[in-house]
């Protein structure tokens, strides 16, 4: 190592391979730089409870574990969800952690760890209709409150028979309609569905799912640094393992709940 060993745990180890760019940046700078986009709780939202605008959330909690493991600091940006890849390829961030689901489109500019998580899609219903829908079919020509533009509202489309889709803004305002009586039913995604169960005690889950070949949520990472996804899954693993990201769920499910009401 002719850059002299200033690094201890760099010139420690034999360097077999070279360090990814990522890596070594990584290691240079003393911190780690995730990207996320708040306002998805409990995935990440801005923590009301403490004066500072902090970004707090299941995958916040996995952000911080991966900077523990590789002994850096953690700095997290918030920016839009549809910045957050550009962000990654210009360098303006390390990696991103925002509830993503890989696809082939945005495999074309980043690389993704394995997934951390998977969000399965539901339908929930009023308390008085609980039990009642065993199957999707039983939800056949019903009327359905979405999200509009959202995946649910394609699912639905594509997999409910003569589904009567009224199609709002917000999710809120479909849950509404639905204590409201004015549908029947309101799809969500299971993690996300979570805390408004927790809001409306006169809701209810089904166990009712959509067929969907979700990949689940992963961590992007600049194409390239193999080395640093190892890492990350390595991560990923050994808190699945543990049972902390299903803690993590219960955890930041009932905080954005809290978060909800001041």
């Amino acid at each position: 190592d002719c850059g002299g060993s200033t690094d201890k745990a760099a010139s420690s180890k034999p360097q077999t391979q070279k360090e990814s760019p990522l890596m070594q940046k990584i290691k240079k700078e003393g911190k780690l730089v995730v990207g996320t986009a708040s306002g998805y709780p409990p995935y990440e939202f801005v923590d009301t409870s403490v004066g500072e605008k902090k970004v707090i959330g299941i995958d916040m909690e996995l952000a911080q574990k991966v900077a523990d493991k590789l002994g850096v600091k953690l700095e997290v940006q918030d920016m839009t969800f549809q910045s957050l890849l550009a962000s990654i390829t210009t360098g303006k961030i390390d990696i991103a952690i925002s509830a993503i689901t890989p696809t082939a489109e945005r495999e074309k500019t980043v690389d993704f760890s394995d997934s951390y998580l998977v969000g399965k899609h539901t339908l929930l219903v009023r308390k008085e209709d609980a039990g009642k829908y065993k199957t999707l079919a039983d939800f056949n020509g019903k009327k359905i409150a979405v999200q509009k533009s959202s995946l649910q509202e394609k699912l639905t489309n594509e997999q409910i028979k003569d589904a009567q889709v009224v199609a709002l803004t917000k999710v809120p305002d479909a849950l509404l309609e639905l204590q409201q009586g004015k549908v029947d039913a309101v799809p969500v995604q299971s993690i996300v569905g979570g805390q408004y169960l927790i809001t409306n005690p006169d809701l209810a889950p089904t166990n009712v799912f959509f067929k969907i070949d979700s990949k689940g949520s992963s961590v992007a990472v600049p194409k390239g640094n193999e080395d640093f996804i190892k890492i990350v899954n390595e991560v990923i693993k050994e808190n699945r393992d543990n049972g902390n990201i299903d803690k993590w769920v219960d955890e930041m499910t009932k905080k954005a709940v809290e978060n909800a009401k001041k």
